[in-house]
Order: structure tokens, then C-alpha cells, then sequence
């Protein structure tokens, strides 16, 4: 990917030019530079990230209702989450009954 020195956009390839998608600056293209780019044909696909469950091992629960069809379940483990800017208003629910996930902002 090409950036654009004027703008910082992003640059697409139009014959012997890069064009900026956002100010239509032109620069010219370079075989070399190119050749050092990655492309996607390079790049190898290692699968989807694993992501942690943020209320695995928390052993704070709260008694709230579990949303799922069919459970009774009105225990729940949380973790809280900030959001940007600071404020922890975020928190991520796990139902100790059926595992259920669900969030509160």
C-alpha cells in the first residue's frame, strides 16, 4: 500500500502514476519500490486471531437475568471493559448456568 506525501491518503496505481484516492496527486511509479511491496499472492492466512474471554477465570458474579431462550439461569460472571476516553461503562456477561455471552454498555 502507497501513501500520499501530501495528504497521508492512500494511493492507487493508474498507468505510470500513483493517484491519491483523496487530493488526485500524482506520483510516479518505481519498479524497485514496487518490487519491495507486499501483495496479498505473498501474504499467508494463519486463520482467525484466538480471542480471549474476557470473564474466563472472574470470579465475580452479579445476579442478572440470562437473555437465552430457555434458560433460567440469573447468575452471571463480569468483567468491565473501558471504553475510550476512560470510563469503564462496558461490562461482559457470561451465564454461569449455560455460558450464555452478552454485553451491557
Amino acid at each position: 500500500m502507497r501513501f500520499c506525501d501530501e495528504c497521508g491518503s492512500t494511493m492507487y496505481a493508474k498507468g505510470d502514476a500513483w493517484v491519491c484516492r483523496s487530493c488526485d496527486s500524482e506520483e510516479p511509479r518505481d519498479s524497485g519500490d514496487e518490487a519491495a511491496m507486499a501483495t496479498r499472492d505473498a501474504q499467508r492466512d494463519d486463520g482467525a486471531p484466538a480471542v480471549a474471554d474476557a470473564t474466563d477465570g472472574s470470579a465475580e458474579t452479579t445476579r442478572e437475568p440470562c437473555p437465552a431462550d430457555g434458560c433460567d439461569g440469573d447468575r452471571a460472571r463480569y468483567e468491565m471493559l473501558p471504553k475510550p476516553g476512560g470510563s469503564y461503562e462496558v461490562r461482559l456477561f457470561t451465564c454461569v448456568e449455560c455460558g450464555h455471552k452478552w454485553r451491557e454498555s
